[in-house]
């Protein structure tokens, strides 16, 4: 077989790769995800925001419109108030000035329109804070719905899924869907709708008391607004789109080479690692400044456009007041109605931009969202019922890929309370066999079966409660010693978690450190040893106590005095339990009731250790291999020490 003598440029340069850029994946998503239907959106929203059976949210929604109408309702009468203050002040001002009142009673005309014009201004924001406290719970009950739903069906989502994520990059869908759907809300709710609301409200007003030129004026400044900021706003949002993606990428790259720390320092590679994060900062930092100067433009062509109406109502109402059709109050009633508009108006591109963003980050939460189980219970499915718990695999056959079988036809039998190992090289498939039993994968082909029940029909959560796992790489959860342990069974008393730490042969050990089960484990289990973190994942099988036992390559990355350690509490807990060992190192199957040898998919060998080894096929190959390995390894070991 010849090999490429030139491998593609982009590979060239790990810390700069040029095909499989993650910003360039980020931005097609994006862009993909522009041409979701926003309405399927909200329409998909709509059922987390008045959900059945909850009254008391629905009620608190109806409050919360009616106190928005209300609130616009005052807010709009504030202008003809003010403007009537202004028309009474004036004429409260000649008239003194006349010498038709005395002087003390100059503000006691207008008075009722001054605590008018103040009533109202109060009423309005009264109505606005009691609106948005109504709606408080309803908002972030949808938030915090939707965000357990998509925790959920991301726990329910395949192996396969989980394999191939990115797990910063996911955090972020995550984060920006969720945070996305109280703005959405909130905003398009609160401040797009009620904001239009408003401009026909001020308009019709306008029209009747002052005439349809006026509130022409309005409508056309208000009109040109939109027109402007929607126009800069599409600009602008590539902008944010590539801010977006580079955020996302400097993200995963952060949690990934954090999430690696052990490895960069193993290969003293934190300059590279620092220059992929630069690099991703670097285009942040550029697209950030531009989209702050586009922000510049959009401000300065929105403030041209209200400057341009302010003016042009200035003019109009001059010559109002001066052809007698008009009183100041009016004029003032004309410029409060425009300024009033432009505090939500000054808001639109910002409400706009963001919702816009919000549908795209709710649209990529919900494809998310769509993507199906590749396992899932089958219609009716019963729970395990667990007696004897024999293990079956019939012919069973599976691929990751068509065109790559892994399992091909493999048959064998666990007795109940046995122990059956599978061994062979890398690659064989022996993983694949645990993945299958525990149903993180369906086969293609076969069955496997617990006491004669196929196990595709029965319900995934009865039969991984029946099953418990040592893997190889125990990841353990940041948290205490006392809550590893207990994760295999959370409602296990404190006397229970220490018996199981007691099998588990670390008890001993976690008495000796100052905080005992108390005792923070770090990100991922690193600040215990390799050795510890397996008791621990031992004492939480134990404390499960399952009928049927599943270790995968359990000591295969721990030194040897460590191994036999380990192996004694694993010999312990399988005792009187169906056992299925995946194992690399043959040392630790000796025992084991039956030995399968796994090669290419298929099953070559079976039998008892020293009935393989008097087979002297591949087994006994192997066996001979790892005992040289061994005493070489003992031979350099006693060098050495001398």
């Amino acid at each position: 077989m010849t090999l490429d003598p030139e491998p593609p440029a982009a590979q060239t340069n790990i810390a700069n790769p040029k095909v499989l850029d993650p910003v360039a994946a980020a931005a097609e998503a994006e862009e993909a995800d522009r041409s979701e239907d926003n309405w399927g959106i909200l329409r998909r929203l709509l059922p987390y925001l008045w959900p059945a059976g909850r009254s008391d949210l629905k009620l608190r929604i109806t409050g919360a419109f009616a106190c928005l109408i209300l609130g616009k309702l005052t807010l709009v009468v504030v202008p003809i108030i003010f403007g009537k203050t202004v028309d009474a002040m004036s004429r409260v001002e000649g008239a003194y000035k006349a010498g038709g009142v005395e002087a003390s009673s100059v503000l006691a005309i207008p008075l009722m329109l001054i605590l008018g014009f103040g009533l109202a201004r109060f009423l309005s924001q009264g109505f606005q804070q009691l609106r948005d406290a109504l709606f408080a719970k309803a908002g972030f009950h949808a938030q915090r719905d939707v965000s357990v739903e998509t925790f959920n069906h991301l726990h329910a989502l395949s192996l396969r899924f989980h394999l191939e994520r990115r797990t910063g990059g996911l955090a972020r869908v995550i984060d920006r869907g969720t945070k996305s759907i109280e703005f959405l809300l909130r905003f398009a709710m609160f401040n797009i709708v009620p904001t239009l609301f408003e401009i026909l409200m001020a308009s019709a007003i306008l029209w009747y008391m002052l005439g349809i030129e006026y509130a022409l004026v309005v409508l056309v400044t208000v009109g040109l607004y939109i027109v402007v900021t929607f126009m800069v706003t599409e600009w602008r949002l590539a902008f944010r789109r590539k801010m977006n993606a580079r955020d996302t990428e400097a993200n995963t790259k952060a949690v990934d080479s954090i999430l690696n720390y052990e490895t960069v320092k193993y290969f003293n590679n934190e300059d590279m690692e620092r220059e992929r994060f630069e690099q991703a900062a670097r285009g942040y930092e550029a697209a950030a400044v531009k989209s702050y100067v586009s922000l510049t433009i959009l401000n300065a062509g929105q403030g041209f456009v209200i400057s341009v109406g302010f003016i042009t109502l200035l003019i109009m109402s001059a010559h109002g007041i001066r052809a007698g059709e008009m009183t100041v109050g009016h004029f003032t009633m004309v410029q409060m109605y425009l300024l009033q508009l432009a505090v939500p108006l000054n808001m639109l591109g910002f409400v706009y931009r963001e919702i816009k963003q919000s549908l795209v980050d709710m649209g990529r939460m919900f494809k998310m969202m769509d993507v199906p189980q590749e396992v899932e219970d089958a219609p009716g499915a019963l729970d395990l019922a667990v007696t004897d718990a024999e293990v079956s695999f019939e012919n069973v056959e599976f691929h990751y890929d068509v065109e790559r079988p892994i399992l091909k036809g493999v048959t064998f039998n666990v007795p109940g309370g046995k122990t059956t190992a599978i061994v062979g090289s890398t690659g064989a498939g022996k993983s694949t066999i645990s993945r299958a039993l525990f149903r993180f994968y369906d086969v293609s082909g076969g069955q496997i079966a617990i006491d004669g029940q196929n196990i595709a029909n029965v319900t995934q959560a009865s039969l991984r409660a029946s099953i418990g796992v040592v893997p190889q790489d125990t990841v353990l959860f940041n948290d205490t010693i006392f809550y590893n342990i207990a994760y295999g069974r959370p409602e296990a008393t404190f006397e229970e978690v220490i018996e199981a730490a007691r099998l588990a042969q670390i008890h001993d050990f976690i008495a000796s450190i100052p905080s005992g089960y108390d005792t923070l484990v770090g990100e991922r289990g690193l600040k215990l040893s390799g050795g510890e973190k397996q008791r621990v994942a031992i004492a939480r099988t134990i404390l499960k106590n399952p009928p049927i036992l599943l270790l995968d390559e359990a000591t295969s990355a721990l030194d040897t005095h460590t191994e036999q350690e380990i192996q004694e509490s694993l010999n312990e807990i399988s005792r009187n339990r169906t056992t299925l060992i995946i194992a690399h190192r043959l040392s630790t199957v000796v025992h084991a009731d039956e030995i399968l040898v796994l090669d290419g998919g298929r099953i070559t060998e079976r039998g008892r250790h020293q009935e393989l080894l008097d087979m002297n096929g591949s087994y006994a190959a192997m066996w001979n291999r790892q005992l040289e390995a061994a005493k070489a390894a003992e031979t350099l070991a006693k060098v050495e020490e001398y």
